[in-house]
């Protein structure tokens, strides 16, 4: 059997790809090693150094995940996104969002895998959201998942369980799969 490690800690990531990896025979472990992330960008650009300096710090199979939230109307906060979240808060928000008229935005979802004998493999792609008028179900944790919803969904992030939504980010782990299955 083959084998992969996911490089996170954040349990939806490890759901989405497991239910990937699973299905192609393919082993997902995780490891609890630290790596420096770096600011950048792009989340691309984020996730492939993250994986080429731990497949060459582990000489493992390795994949790094990293996702941004962009705002049509205001082009930003992509990766900067975790930052501004703690610094802008809801209401303020809102009155962005309604000074531009545009509630809409996406997720950027890029996914790297590398592996010590110097492939690497890259896919992003875009996950459409909106954002609600008002928050339905607060946050536990502060953030803004009361008011962000999939396109074409009227529930927010919070008033649902993850793993209903583990199909919308795992798309460059089934590419991924795909690659590794034709070893």
């Amino acid at each position: 059997m083959k084998g992969v490690y996911l490089i996170t800690k954040n349990q939806g990531k490890i759901m989405a790809a497991k239910r990937v990896f699973d299905k192609y025979g393919i082993e997902l472990k995780n490891t609890d090693q630290e790596f420096p992330e770096i600011q950048a960008d792009t989340s691309l650009e984020i996730a492939k150094h993250t994986a080429l300096e731990a497949t060459k710090a582990t000489n493992l199979p390795v994949i790094r995940e990293d996702h941004s939230l962009f705002i049509n109307a205001l082009g930003f906060p992509g990766p900067y996104m975790a930052f501004i979240e703690k610094k802008l808060s809801l209401e303020k928000l809102f009155r962005i969002l309604d000074l531009y008229g545009d509630r809409s935005g996406y997720f950027e979802i890029s996914t790297v895998y590398a592996d010590p004998k110097g492939r690497v493999l890259e896919y992003s792609y875009q996950v459409p959201i909106h954002f609600k008028k008002e928050e339905v179900v607060k946050d536990p944790r502060g953030g803004w998942n009361g008011v962000i919803c999939l396109e074409g969904e009227e529930r927010a992030f919070t008033e649902y369980p993850e793993v209903e939504r583990l199909d919308s980010w795992n798309k460059n782990y089934v590419r991924i799969a795909e690659e590794l299955s034709k070893d």
